[in-house]
Protein backbone atom coordinates (compact mmCIF):
# COMPACT_ATOMS: atom_id res chain seq x y z
CA UNK A 1 0.00 0.00 0.00
CA UNK A 2 2.98 2.67 0.94
CA UNK A 3 4.42 1.74 -2.46
CA UNK A 4 0.92 2.16 -4.56
CA UNK A 5 0.91 5.62 -2.54
CA UNK A 6 4.85 6.48 -3.27
CA UNK A 7 4.27 5.73 -7.23
CA UNK A 8 0.42 7.93 -6.90
CA UNK A 9 2.56 10.98 -5.42
CA UNK A 10 5.46 10.36 -7.85
CA UNK A 11 3.23 10.14 -10.60
CA UNK A 12 1.23 13.66 -9.69
CA UNK A 13 4.59 14.97 -9.49
CA UNK A 14 5.68 14.12 -12.48
CA UNK A 15 2.33 15.71 -13.85
CA UNK A 16 2.50 18.49 -12.17
CA UNK A 17 6.27 19.67 -13.36
CA UNK A 18 4.73 18.97 -17.40
CA UNK A 19 2.01 21.01 -16.86
CA UNK A 20 4.17 23.69 -15.65
CA UNK A 21 6.37 23.66 -18.65
CA UNK A 22 5.37 26.25 -20.62
CA UNK A 23 4.09 25.60 -24.46
CA UNK A 24 3.59 29.22 -25.77
CA UNK A 25 4.09 32.59 -24.51
CA UNK A 26 2.16 33.53 -21.19
CA UNK A 27 -1.00 35.94 -22.26
CA UNK A 28 -0.30 35.29 -26.23
CA UNK A 29 -2.04 38.13 -28.25
CA UNK A 30 -2.31 35.99 -31.82
CA UNK A 31 -2.44 38.93 -33.91
CA UNK A 32 -1.52 37.80 -37.71
CA UNK A 33 -0.23 39.92 -39.77
CA UNK A 34 -0.82 41.12 -43.10
CA UNK A 35 1.23 40.90 -46.44
CA UNK A 36 3.44 43.57 -46.53
CA UNK A 37 6.95 44.82 -48.87
CA UNK A 38 8.68 47.93 -47.68
CA UNK A 39 12.43 48.96 -48.70
CA UNK A 40 14.96 48.55 -45.80
CA UNK A 41 18.31 51.09 -45.04
CA UNK A 42 19.89 49.32 -48.19
CA UNK A 43 17.24 50.52 -50.41
CA UNK A 44 16.32 46.97 -51.10
CA UNK A 45 12.37 44.96 -50.93
CA UNK A 46 11.63 43.67 -47.65
CA UNK A 47 8.53 41.97 -45.91
CA UNK A 48 6.69 39.58 -44.76
CA UNK A 49 8.03 36.84 -47.46
CA UNK A 50 11.61 37.58 -46.17
CA UNK A 51 10.38 36.62 -42.24
CA UNK A 52 8.11 33.64 -43.12
CA UNK A 53 9.91 31.32 -41.28
CA UNK A 54 11.74 33.06 -38.90
CA UNK A 55 11.23 34.77 -35.41
CA UNK A 56 11.72 38.27 -34.88
CA UNK A 57 11.37 41.11 -33.02
CA UNK A 58 9.79 44.39 -34.28
CA UNK A 59 9.56 48.23 -32.75
CA UNK A 60 7.94 51.95 -33.98
CA UNK A 61 10.73 54.81 -34.41
CA UNK A 62 11.96 57.78 -36.83
CA UNK A 63 14.79 59.22 -37.16
CA UNK A 64 14.14 62.91 -36.35
CA UNK A 65 12.71 61.89 -33.19
CA UNK A 66 13.69 63.92 -29.71
CA UNK A 67 12.53 61.79 -26.68
CA UNK A 68 11.65 57.74 -27.01
CA UNK A 69 13.34 56.74 -29.91
CA UNK A 70 16.87 56.96 -29.17
CA UNK A 71 16.36 54.52 -26.45
CA UNK A 72 14.13 52.13 -27.61
CA UNK A 73 16.78 51.51 -30.05
CA UNK A 74 19.43 51.58 -27.97
CA UNK A 75 17.14 48.56 -26.05
CA UNK A 76 16.89 46.85 -29.05
CA UNK A 77 20.70 46.81 -30.00
CA UNK A 78 21.21 45.67 -26.27
CA UNK A 79 18.66 42.89 -27.05
CA UNK A 80 19.89 41.50 -30.27
CA UNK A 81 23.42 41.49 -28.30
CA UNK A 82 22.16 40.10 -25.70
CA UNK A 83 20.75 37.28 -27.43
CA UNK A 84 24.01 36.74 -29.14
CA UNK A 85 25.72 36.21 -26.11
CA UNK A 86 23.59 33.36 -25.44
CA UNK A 87 24.23 31.81 -28.57
CA UNK A 88 20.75 32.69 -30.14
CA UNK A 89 21.42 34.75 -33.29
CA UNK A 90 18.82 33.72 -35.36
CA UNK A 91 16.32 36.23 -34.67
CA UNK A 92 15.41 39.02 -36.69
CA UNK A 93 14.95 42.69 -36.12
CA UNK A 94 12.95 45.36 -37.98
CA UNK A 95 12.15 48.75 -36.94
CA UNK A 96 8.90 50.89 -39.06
CA UNK A 97 9.85 54.18 -39.54
CA UNK A 98 6.86 56.21 -38.87
CA UNK A 99 7.79 59.28 -40.36
CA UNK A 100 8.70 58.13 -44.04
CA UNK A 101 8.60 61.03 -45.82
CA UNK A 102 11.99 62.15 -43.72
CA UNK A 103 13.12 58.80 -43.12
CA UNK A 104 14.54 57.91 -46.20
CA UNK A 105 17.23 54.82 -46.20
CA UNK A 106 20.14 56.21 -46.17
CA UNK A 107 18.44 58.36 -43.32
CA UNK A 108 17.61 54.75 -41.39
CA UNK A 109 21.18 53.70 -42.35
CA UNK A 110 23.02 56.26 -41.19
CA UNK A 111 20.89 56.26 -38.15
CA UNK A 112 21.45 52.66 -36.95
CA UNK A 113 24.86 52.67 -37.35
CA UNK A 114 25.27 55.03 -33.92
CA UNK A 115 23.77 52.04 -32.04
CA UNK A 116 26.29 49.13 -32.78
CA UNK A 117 24.01 47.03 -34.60
CA UNK A 118 24.10 44.34 -36.61
CA UNK A 119 22.12 45.05 -39.21
CA UNK A 120 22.34 42.33 -41.20
CA UNK A 121 19.34 41.11 -38.69
CA UNK A 122 17.93 44.21 -38.91
CA UNK A 123 15.89 45.79 -41.06
CA UNK A 124 14.65 49.67 -40.76
CA UNK A 125 11.68 49.90 -43.59
CA UNK A 126 10.29 53.02 -44.89
CA UNK A 127 8.48 53.44 -48.15
CA UNK A 128 5.56 54.28 -47.53
CA UNK A 129 3.11 56.98 -46.77
CA UNK A 130 1.91 58.48 -43.90
CA UNK A 131 -1.62 57.53 -43.87
CA UNK A 132 -0.14 54.03 -44.99
CA UNK A 133 1.99 53.12 -41.88
CA UNK A 134 -1.03 54.37 -39.54
CA UNK A 135 -3.21 52.47 -40.95
CA UNK A 136 -0.29 49.42 -40.91
CA UNK A 137 -0.07 49.86 -37.26
CA UNK A 138 -3.03 49.60 -36.00
CA UNK A 139 -4.19 46.86 -38.08
CA UNK A 140 -1.37 44.78 -37.70
CA UNK A 141 -0.47 45.77 -34.05
CA UNK A 142 -3.17 47.77 -32.56
CA UNK A 143 -1.10 50.88 -32.04
CA UNK A 144 -1.72 54.14 -32.87
CA UNK A 145 0.98 56.08 -35.09
CA UNK A 146 -0.31 60.24 -35.74
CA UNK A 147 1.67 62.16 -37.31
CA UNK A 148 0.32 65.90 -36.01
CA UNK A 149 0.14 68.91 -38.70
CA UNK A 150 1.75 71.20 -35.97
CA UNK A 151 5.27 69.24 -35.43
CA UNK A 152 7.94 67.67 -37.04
CA UNK A 153 7.66 64.48 -34.19
CA UNK A 154 5.31 61.75 -34.42
CA UNK A 155 3.16 60.00 -31.59
CA UNK A 156 3.43 56.23 -31.93
CA UNK A 157 3.69 53.45 -29.36
CA UNK A 158 6.71 52.57 -27.64
CA UNK A 159 6.31 48.38 -27.38
CA UNK A 160 8.25 45.91 -28.73
CA UNK A 161 6.69 43.21 -30.69
CA UNK A 162 7.55 39.28 -30.68
CA UNK A 163 6.57 38.19 -34.07
CA UNK A 164 6.69 33.89 -34.94
CA UNK A 165 7.83 31.86 -37.52
CA UNK A 166 3.68 32.06 -38.91
CA UNK A 167 4.16 35.63 -38.75
CA UNK A 168 1.71 36.06 -36.04
CA UNK A 169 2.02 38.71 -33.19
CA UNK A 170 2.96 36.74 -29.61
CA UNK A 171 3.44 39.20 -27.29
CA UNK A 172 4.15 42.80 -26.56
CA UNK A 173 7.06 44.65 -24.34
CA UNK A 174 7.70 48.10 -22.63
CA UNK A 175 10.73 48.88 -25.23
CA UNK A 176 11.89 52.52 -23.34
CA UNK A 177 12.52 52.10 -19.32
CA UNK A 178 12.63 48.88 -17.23
CA UNK A 179 12.32 46.48 -20.76
CA UNK A 180 12.20 42.52 -19.68
CA UNK A 181 15.49 41.51 -21.44
CA UNK A 182 15.00 37.94 -20.03
CA UNK A 183 11.42 37.58 -20.45
CA UNK A 184 12.08 38.76 -23.86
CA UNK A 185 14.55 35.96 -24.49
CA UNK A 186 12.84 33.23 -22.90
CA UNK A 187 9.53 33.86 -25.11
CA UNK A 188 11.75 33.71 -28.05
CA UNK A 189 13.22 30.99 -27.13
CA UNK A 190 10.02 29.14 -26.28
CA UNK A 191 8.77 30.72 -29.94
CA UNK A 192 11.61 29.02 -31.22
CA UNK A 193 10.75 25.33 -29.86
CA UNK A 194 7.64 25.46 -31.00
CA UNK A 195 8.88 26.37 -34.72
CA UNK A 196 10.42 23.29 -34.28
Amino acid sequence: MCNRKKIFMLLTLVILALAACQKDVQNPLNYQLKPFTYVDQNNKDYGLDNLKGKVWIADFIFTNCETICPPMTANMSKLQQELKKKGIDNVEFVSFSVDPENDKPAVLKSYINQFNADSSRWHLLTGYTQKEIESFAMNNFKIIVQKPKSSDQVIHGTKFFLVDDKVTVKQEYEGVKQVPFEQIINDIQIVQNNAK
